[in-house]
């Protein structure tokens, strides 16, 4: 069968009992930037509302209760990215329904379509790609070497997951690209590289080849004027904490930006770890980037949606005052003061060696 190009598949997102931001943040985020192209969610237990109500983003597109009220669609996304990145049992019909009509099916889960025979031969059968966007064969290790310091890094690092990395770090190079500055979004988890197209799935990584595959993702795109590289989890996190390290040691970032959600006390999935101060996260994460460069945090993004507009705005201040940083919800207030703080750092940078530079 004849397969559309990428950037014209239209696209149904199955969140289905799961549309809410946290566990659907791949919907969410597919709909913030990639909503051109949905034509529909599938969730019945939200049927007969819009996406605009369900997740805030998405306007009117239509959530339906059942695949075949989808419309002309091609593409079914799954849309959420929950614990242990599990396919719920009961979404099979639902993969076999869309196989049957022809439709591609992309997934970010740990759970791989590609390793059901049972999926694997059905799609054999229609001739349907499974593509799963974490499947990877990453087998290098780090070696620091060849990295231009005339391309400034910058990683967005968090207090926690899902706090809003992926979303800071887009729309800080989404800004940078309306100043006129060369900028490439380093997408390292499963909703990035939906979005962007490239990237690596860093937490389906072997542990020893999580630095190289962050730097090999660095060496691939330095000839840009600034690389933004999503961050994943937090290294204060006690279970995702060594992906978290990867990262900061493999792209050995000249600036870092924190994120964090407004209102949260605890680690995601562990109400008995309270989450550490901001200041406490800023100190162990510069600390260890001590290790690989010596990058500083230069601004913070906040997450506030749990907050009315006034009780933002009053976190935003109390945030710049206490810790001396620019601050600003990227969503909420745009993100022209976090594009600012990163322009000014990279007003700093040494000038390129003779050799073309090396770290």
């Amino acid at each position: 069968m004849t397969v559309p190009p990428a950037d014209r598949r239209r696209i149904v997102l199955l969140t289905e009992g799961h549309s809410e931001p946290v566990a659907g943040k791949t919907a969410s985020c597919i709909l913030r930037y990639c909503g051109d192209r949905v034509v529909a969610l599938l969730d019945s237990t939200q049927a007969g509302r819009t996406a605009g109500d369900v997740f805030g983003v998405g306007g009117g597109i239509p959530v339906v209760g059942r695949l075949a009220d989808a419309g002309a669609a091609d593409e079914l996304v799954i849309g959420i990215a929950p614990q242990g990145g599990r396919i719920p049992p009961s979404w099979r019909p639902v993969l076999c329904e869309a196989i049957d009509r022809g439709m591609r099916i992309v997934s970010g889960l740990h759970d791989f379509l590609g390793d059901d025979p049972e999926l694997v031969a059905a799609a054999a059968a229609r001739g349907v790609e499974l593509r799963d966007v974490r499947r990877n064969d990453e087998r290098e290790v780090s070696h620091r070497q060849g990295l231009r310091e005339d391309c400034l890094r910058i990683l967005t690092i968090g207090q926690d997951c899902s706090v809003g990395k992926m979303v800071a770090a887009v729309e800080i190079v989404r800004g940078l690209a309306r100043r006129g500055v060369d900028a490439k979004f380093v997408a390292t988890g499963q909703t990035g590289i939906m979005i962007e197209g490239d990237g690596c799935p860093i937490d389906r990584v072997i542990s020893d080849f999580v630095n190289g595959a962050v730097e090999k993702q660095v060496l691939a795109h330095q000839h840009r004027d600034v690389l933004v590289v999503e961050g994943q989890a937090s290294i204060t996190h006690p279970r995702y904490s060594a992906v978290s390290t990867g990262l900061l040691h493999g792209c050995m970032p000249h600036g870092m930006i924190l994120v964090y959600e407004a209102g949260r006390t605890h680690h995601m999935g562990m109400p008995h770890c309270p989450l550490p101060s901001l200041e406490r996260v800023i100190a162990a994460y510069e600390h260890l980037a001590e290790f690989g460069g010596g990058g500083r945090v230069i601004a913070v993004a906040i997450n506030s949606r749990l907050l009315t507009s006034a009780a933002a705005a009053a976190e935003r201040d109390r945030v710049r005052r206490t810790l001396g940083l620019p601050a600003a919800d990227p969503v909420r207030d745009g993100c022209d003061e976090l594009v600012a703080a990163v322009e000014s750092l990279r007003g700093v940078l040494p000038s390129p060696a003779a050799d073309g530079g090396s770290a």
